[in-house]
């Protein structure tokens, strides 16, 4: 009985023990780093990252390079090549082979590709007819009104690429010495909604850009009111006409003043205002140039910068268009008491004196 009891003490004292332990390892406080390592491990992983970028951006630059490289040596290889164009221009200057004929004696010409950007009754129809009296210079009108040809970015390429390989027959086309061949396109003809695309085929195929855009947006409004006017009433015996060839003519068109609607008039002068600024944006890293049509309306001699831009020979430009609404803002809208005060004090009303600014 002795025995078992000491023995039942030794258990307690061996039980005691463990639990006293047990309690020593369980209020050991767990091991914790410091704050700064934790900022220190997140730093270097942000520099990790970074660099890895860099490194992205670098190998993404160096194979841009190599493509442009690789194209110059092969503009180098071809029979047409020109020694004594500088290797800037070469991305620019194209030998297109028709497949519906033979340009002749006129194959090694160059021929530059360029589109007009634009929107509607922004002055793109009389800029065109003066870039196309030059006997080096075709540019093919609307070609995305159709909707069929914008449908896709697919439809868009295939297009393009039968217009810059001057497969293209419009009234516009010139003989095979074309020396700079493009096109006009509207924003809203699905310019804006593929840029990337399309940014991408200019970059690709070196397409330069001609921005043609109107400073005084409440004008333009009023060309667009008195245009859609015409298109359902035809005027002109009966003939709907966007452009006009006589004082006669335009005189007729001007007659007929719109009301305007004050309700949706800022939402449409702020939609056409972040239009123009997104193209802008978005087309920025293309070969580009940017006109105001009041400004070539003012110095003509400005075109002179876009045939210089173009690289073709400078020469006097002519167009049979005859501007329709050239009196005061003031005598083309019929409520323009109520448009005037509507306007004013807004970041619009520099427009009520027929200027942006």
């Amino acid at each position: 009985m002795e025995e078992a009891g000491r023995e039942r003490d030794m258990a307690a004292e061996d039980l005691g023990v463990a639990t006293k332990d047990t309690a020593v390892v369980n209020t050991k406080p767990a091991k914790r780093y410091p704050l700064a390592l934790w900022i220190a491990i997140l730093g270097l992983i942000m520099l990790v990252g970074v660099y890895i970028f860099s490194l992205s951006l670098k190998q993404n630059g160096m194979l841009f390079g190599l493509m442009q490289t690789n194209l110059i040596e092969k503009e180098r290889e071809k029979p047409c090549h020109d020694p004594s164009i500088p290797d800037t221009e070469i991305p620019y200057l194209h030998y297109p082979m028709p497949n519906t004929y033979d340009r002749k004696e006129c194959a090694c010409t160059g021929v530059r590709f360029f589109a007009i950007l634009s929107m509607q009754r922004s002055g793109s129809g009389w800029v065109e007819t003066l870039l196309n009296s030059h006997p080096n210079i075709s540019s093919n009108g609307e070609i995305f009104s159709v909707k069929d040809r914008r449908s896709n970015i697919t439809a868009i390429t295939k297009t393009l690429d039968k217009l810059y390989n001057l497969d293209w027959y419009s009234s516009a086309a010139k003989n095979e010495c074309t020396a700079a061949v493009g096109l006009k396109w509207m924003l809203n003809q699905g310019l804006m909604k593929h840029h990337q695309e399309i940014v991408e085929y200019f970059n690709r195929r070196g397409v330069s850009a001609i921005f043609l855009l109107r400073r005084n947006l409440l004008r333009r409004y009023v060309s667009i009111l008195a245009n859609a006017h015409d298109s359902a009433m035809k005027q002109l015996n009966g003939t709907h006409k966007a452009h006009v060839h006589s004082k006669h003519e335009a005189e007729i068109l001007a007659q007929y003043k719109p009301t305007i609607d004050k309700k949706t008039l800022i939402t449409e002068l702020k939609r056409s205002d972040k239009l123009a600024s997104d193209a802008l944006v978005n087309f920025k890293n293309t070969r580009h140039v940017v006109l105001y049509y009041e400004d070539v309306v003012r110095n003509r001699t400005m075109l002179m910068d876009v045939l210089d831009f173009l690289r073709v020979p400078k020469r006097k430009l002519s167009s049979r268009h005859v501007k329709i609404h050239t009196k005061r803002l003031c005598d083309h809208i019929d409520n323009w008491a109520d448009v005037n005060n509507f306007l004013k004090g807004t970041r619009f009303e520099s427009f009520l004196n027929g200027s942006r600014r």
